[in-house]
């Protein structure tokens, strides 16, 4: 073999990691100009798509054939980890990132970490890996997955979108918490509610621990009686499971707030086979304002959150920090918004 095969060897590992970041850098150019630039898109002049042309060749960069076999004639390719993708809201979220991603040229690739760090882990490495030029994660744990996501950061564009990881500086983009489960307490007291539980993800990730604070704080000021809560994942079978526990209580409270749909649903199912009455004898509410919200029977109170905003900033603020990477973080927590149904009792 030839003693210069392994430096040759090095030199390709080192160009495959070129991104479209770091060539729109070197070209003094924006992504989007460096994305139209390689593809053929028009609005491009001759001089700037020979100059990008040149900067990408002399760095080594090769143009992402991933984004190209997914949807030919757009541009760069965007990754994004979910925890678990079969939930409603993660698949909404996604349909409207997709619709956003788009408009501005960019592919999307979904990976599903399944609520695990590790997995979760290889799966950020897999997108920088493959070389996407921005990546959105939904961490799946407030604390563990700090190291992968932080690494994927320093590598890449990246967005937190719903949850965030603790203490890590990074954009995030997510719902107001506090006021979702403001809204969802004041309304179930507003039906006659005196003693109401809450039924919501444990403090594994920020959105379980938020939503927590946010109840308990809305009780002690509404001076509601201090109820035991239920803890566990963001399923319908904990929702289920959670019924169950709290009949083996005693007296069921007047209202669950759930922490989310799929929790609520199975809190409304696991009530209807103990024989008992929503709203009549248990109000109950959701959070995310999913499809699963209306084919609940009866139909779902819930905190809806403004899924086509909460896609567009995201984008937004990874498209800025593509273009800046020394721009400041955003952090963004937008207003949710509350829809009545039937599963809470009507106003006296």
């Amino acid at each position: 073999m030839s003693p210069t095969a392994p430096v040759e060897i090095e030199v390709v590992v080192k160009r495959a990691s070129v991104t479209l970041h770091e060539v729109a850098a070197a070209a003094g150019v924006s992504i989007a100009t460096v994305s139209r630039a390689l593809n053929g898109k028009d609005r491009v002049s001759s001089r700037t798509a020979e100059h990008v042309a040149e900067v990408a060749e002399r760095l080594g960069y090769r143009v992402n054939l991933i984004g190209r076999g997914l949807r030919a004639g757009t541009g760069a390719t965007i990754g994004v980890v979910v925890p678990v993708i079969s939930n409603p809201f993660y698949g909404e979220l996604i349909h409207r990132l997709e619709d956003h991603l788009q408009r501005r040229g960019f592919d999307l690739v979904i990976a599903d970490s399944h609520g695990d760090v590790e997995r979760e882990s290889d799966r950020l490495r897999m997108l920088v890996e493959r070389r996407v030029e921005g990546v959105f994660v939904v961490p799946s744990d407030a604390e563990l997955s700090f190291d992968a996501v932080a690494d994927t950061a320093r590598r890449v564009p990246l967005v937190q979108l719903d949850r965030h990881v603790l203490d890590l500086p990074a954009d995030f983009i997510g719902v107001d918490n506090d006021e979702g489960i403001e809204l969802a307490v004041a309304h179930v007291v507003s039906r006659g509610a005196e003693r109401v539980v809450l039924v919501s993800g444990n403090d594994v990730t920020s959105v379980g621990r938020e939503r927590r604070a946010a109840f308990e704080a809305t009780v002690r000021t509404r001076a509601l009686p201090q109820e035991v809560n239920v803890f566990g994942e963001y399923l319908l079978e904990f929702g289920e499971s959670a019924v169950r526990t709290l009949l083996a209580r005693g007296p069921l409270p007047d209202a669950i707030v759930a922490g989310d749909d799929l929790v609520a649903a199975g809190v409304i199912a696991a009530l209807k086979r103990a024989g008992t009455r929503v709203p009549e004898d248990v109000q109950v509410t959701g959070f995310d304002g999913t499809m699963l919200a209306d084919v609940c029977e009866p139909r779902l109170t819930t905190v809806v959150q403004p899924f086509d905003d909460l896609a567009r900033e995201a984008t937004e603020a990874l498209v800025r920090r593509m273009d800046d990477p020394d721009s400041p973080y955003v952090l963004r927590r937008l207003a949710p918004s509350l829809r009545v149904a039937e599963s809470t009792s009507p106003a006296p």
